[in-house]
């Protein structure tokens, strides 16, 4: 069996020798780069791969790509390759902050065409909530020949979302905290406020107290509210930089609600160019 969007912490425990699964860390801290090498090296799943958001998973800024844009295919077909990631093997992934992060590289392997891959549901908090079994011992990846399989559409560009604006069938979520989507309080990017027409959905409106996500019924209906009768191929997900925005993707595929599309890019792209427009205030 395959997990495609979430896998329990229990599953992942009877898999952790399984040599056709694979775990990876990406754990992170926007406001402190060094944090996540610091905390894999502290404690980590046992066989896990150290996954960084701004090395692995972030290719080169030019001051108007945003601030984590997408490394190339052969870049990211490498960095696989290096982990063993191949067809035939479940990739589980996590983070240390209720999956904000982990969303980033399950989409990354989405993007390249590898399925079954899933975030594990409650993240490290859960699963040290548990007992579970942690170590600092780092084993050598066995590298494989990861072969990509680009899916082009579960991604957009400026160009993209800017002819959408104004047609009135495209919902843009935004998933940054609500004073960052208004404006009020802009704490990483040079500009606030959101992409006109956008509506907020806070990633962390994705999950339960410990961290897990809602339960699908509960995520439909929420989501369904967001849509008000559009087509999830509708939906366009952003954030600050591509990243938060993955939880909101995860928790539509969770909710049945597939098909939703991600602007890498993002706020801090869209800003960056001082002749796209902006709107503030808690309205879209």
């Amino acid at each position: 069996m395959n997990y495609t969007t979430i896998v329990s912490t229990a599953i992942v425990a009877e898999h952790l020798n399984d040599p056709d699964w694979i775990i990876l860390d990406c754990q992170h801290d926007l406001m402190k780069p060094a944090f996540g090498h610091q905390a894999y090296a502290a404690a980590h799943l046992p066989g896990a791969q150290f996954l960084a958001l701004d090395d692995d998973l972030a290719g080169q800024k030019t001051g108007s790509n945003g601030r984590h844009p997408l490394p190339s295919v052969e870049a990211l077909t490498a960095l696989f390759s290096r982990l063993g990631v191949r067809a035939g093997k479940q990739v589980v992934i996590y983070d240390s902050a209720q999956n904000m992060y982990a969303g980033r590289a399950w989409w990354t392997l989405k993007w390249l065409g590898h399925d079954a891959v899933a975030v594990l549901d409650g993240a490290l908090g859960k699963w040290q909530a548990e007992g579970r079994p942690l170590t600092d011992v780092v084993l050598a990846a066995k590298p494989a020949v990861f072969v990509p399989r680009i899916n082009t559409a579960i991604r957009v560009d400026a160009e993209y979302v800017s002819a959408r604006l104004n047609d009135g069938k495209a919902r843009i979520i935004d998933a940054r905290a609500p004073e960052r989507y208004d404006g009020s309080q802009e704490t990483i990017d040079p500009v606030g406020g959101h992409i006109p027409g956008a509506v907020n959905r806070f990633w962390k409106s994705n999950v339960n107290a410990d961290g897990t996500y809602k339960p699908a019924a509960v995520l439909r209906a929420e989501f369904e509210a967001l849509l008000a009768g559009r087509a999830p191929a509708e939906v366009i997900q952003q954030c600050g930089s591509g990243v938060t925005a993955l939880h909101n993707f995860v928790a539509m595929e969770i909710a049945g609600l597939s098909g939703s599309k991600l602007y890498p890019g993002s706020w801090s792209e869209w800003c960056a160019d001082p002749k796209r427009p902006v709107a503030k205030g808690s309205a879209p």
